[in-house]
């Protein structure tokens, strides 16, 4: 028997060897474990300690980007610099003038500081008349400027946000490559080294690198708050969108003294426009009204001819008899103006296709307290597509683009604005009507709706006081060959929107475009027949005149057209005038009928008769 207190083991015993081989087994898979927990651990310090400096370097990169962030742009008449500041306040530095300042509508302690680049230092030394004087060159652009500021506003709002972000990637970038950067040149052994110097002092150090950021983005910033907090605002701005502005400088004076001519002349051009837009909106509503009760009136029955005799005698019309301007109802177009082409016996008939109703707009010139009329219009009109004529600004320039950007939001949301650009536009505002929205004709044909238009810019441009030039190299005749050509290869172009109207003459005479829609001479003219197709002339939707300022109240009667188009039989029905005269009155006119396309050869001209006259053609050089 085996002595129990025996170290020898029994025969049921493992070896030791087994035993010491199965504890080594256990250490080393601990060891592994703790070695694998550690490395994990290690890793999430790692990444949450990279998380902390990317964090970190996004805050510092947004904090530079939004306190730094500048574009150039106009302010009314003047390019200016916008700057943001964190002073809670939006400046508008006028230099020798002075400045005038208002409680910004942005965020946290944001604000910004417009400097008008083009005030001349010598207006320091002249008297308040003087000042004035000088200055009253720029009063109409001015009071466009006020009548729709949320243009410019939102256009500067949304540069300086495109140059925030721009700068803040910069800087992150620039950031997270100084941090790679350092950590190649140190190595590990030193980076372990200062990790373990800076242990101790981590709290401290962040501290004051907030310090830093929230210093250093306020440096960077112009903030010139100094006392203009204390200044009483001035009383001449009460209604108007500066109410609350207080003014510095020389500036100041001139406001207290003559400013209430200008807030007059304000109010006066509002008011203008309010009136008229509530003109349009009666004066619509009683045309439909009309409409459908001529509508009710002709649907009453009446005695006439037996049902045999109605199918086999048509009704003569009188030619003596007045056109209302309304759809005849003989078939063609139903009283909405849909296809109501009467079904041959046997035959189902289809469904009615509803028009596409355009408004034409044209030679806007800047006129800002138009749009909106044309916003209403379009509205009441319910409008599938929105024409612009072009000549939407008057020079062309940077400071313009307040003009367009206005118009642009004017078109109702998810309606098309197709613009052909006039001889007043330039590349420049015909580019920033790009970026507000608008579609822009460049000598290829868009389908719209089902409409296939065809345009391009203006082949001159013109300056006032400086004439006109050619913008592109091309010749009005050379152009109106090309667009000729381009719409007789396509074949099924359905509208020739040009600015000019001698550019799409040669196109009309070939016969292919059966339309075209033009301005330029703030005259309506048509629609009438020039060589194979109809061409209308809009007038001037600005109410401009010879020598006469297109901003402000009207000095001409300005002009709007609606045209309806039927998609099925891809010709236009008829069109229908809006006029807004210089009492802020407007007339609706009927719908008129838009003439049928005749044979041209009906009248060829007489022997020794110039080439086109018959038909209303004036050749293109002679214009």
């Amino acid at each position: 028997m085996t002595d129990p207190t025996s170290t020898h083991p029994t025969s049921t015993d493992p070896p030791r060897g087994r035993r010491a081989g199965a504890v080594l087994a256990a250490v080393r898979a601990w060891v592994r474990a703790s070695w694998v927990g550690l490395r994990g651990r290690a890793r999430e310090v790692h990444w949450a300690r990279a998380t902390v400096l990317g964090v970190a370097a996004l805050v510092v990169s947004l904090g530079y980007g939004v306190t730094s962030a500048s574009v150039d742009m106009s302010l009314g008449p003047h390019t200016a610099r916008y700057e943001v500041t964190t002073d809670s306040t939006v400046t508008v530095d006028l230099g020798p003038l002075g400045t005038l300042q208002i409680d910004s509508p942005m965020p946290l302690t944001l604000g910004v500081r417009a400097t008008v680049k083009e005030i001349p230092d010598d207006l320091t030394e002249i008297d308040r008349a003087a000042t004035l004087q000088a200055l009253s060159g720029d009063l109409q652009t001015y009071l466009a400027f006020f009548t729709g500021p949320q243009a410019t506003l939102t256009d500067v709002a949304r540069a300086l946000v495109v140059d925030a972000a721009r700068r803040t990637l910069i800087t992150f970038v620039l950031l997270l490559a100084l941090w790679a950067a350092g950590r190649a040149l140190l190595g590990e052994a030193r980076r372990r080294e200062l990790t373990t110097w800076l242990r101790p002092h981590t709290r401290r150090l962040v501290a004051g690198a907030a310090v830093v950021v929230v210093a250093g983005t306020v440096l960077t910033s112009s903030t010139g708050q100094g006392a203009s907090g204390s200044r009483p605002a001035s009383a001449v701005f009460d209604g108007t969108p500066l109410e609350g502005a207080r003014v510095t400088g020389r500036l100041g004076g001139v406001i207290d003294t003559y400013g209430g001519y200008v807030v007059d002349a304000l109010r006066e051009n509002q008011d203008f426009y309010a009136a008229a837009d509530a003109a349009l909106t009666t004066a619509w509503g009683s045309r439909a009204q009309m409409v459908a009760e001529q509508e009710a009136r002709d649907a009453e029955p009446t005695a006439g001819p037996s049902a045999t005799d109605e199918l086999t005698e048509a009704p003569t019309a009188d030619p003596t008899e007045e056109p209302t301007g309304e759809p005849s109802g003989d078939g063609s177009t139903g009283p909405a103006g849909a296809s109501l082409a009467p079904a041959a016996q046997g035959e189902k008939a289809e469904e009615p296709v509803e028009p596409v109703t355009l408004l034409v707009v044209s030679d806007l010139h800047c006129n800002v307290g138009m749009a909106t009329l044309i916003r209403s219009l379009a509205r009441l009109s319910e409008a599938d597509v929105v024409l612009d004529a072009g000549d939407t600004t008057m020079n062309g320039t940077t400071v313009e683009q307040y003009c367009v950007t206005t118009f642009a939001r004017a078109v109702p949301a998810g309606v098309p604005l197709i613009v052909s650009p006039g001889n007043h536009d330039s590349a420049e505002t015909t580019a920033m009507y790009a970026r507000a929205g608008a579609t822009i004709l460049d000598g290829d044909v868009v389908d719209v709706d089902g409409l296939r238009i065809l345009g391009d810019n203006d082949p001159n441009e013109t300056r006032v006081g400086a004439g006109g030039t050619a913008s592109t190299g091309e010749s009005a005749a050379d152009m109106a060959t090309r667009l000729a050509d381009v719409a007789c290869e396509d074949g099924e172009v359905d509208l020739l929107l040009i600015h000019t109207p001698a550019v799409g003459d040669t196109a009309l005479a070939d016969g292919c475009v059966p339309a075209q829609v033009s301005g330029h001479f703030h005259k309506r003219t048509g629609p009438v027949q020039v060589g194979e197709g109809i061409r209308y002339i809009s007038a001037s939707t600005a109410g401009a005149t010879l020598n006469e300022a297109t901003l402000g109240p009207l000095n001409g009667t300005a002009e709007m057209t609606v045209l309806r188009w039927d998609p099925a039989t891809r010709t236009f029905l008829d069109y229908q005038l809006v006029s807004v005269r210089t009492d802020a009155s407007v007339q609706v006119s009927a719908r008129l009928p838009w003439p049928a396309i005749e044979d041209p050869d009906a009248g060829l001209p007489a022997e020794g008769e110039p080439a086109g006259v018959a038909a209303g053609r004036v050749p293109i050089s002679a214009r």
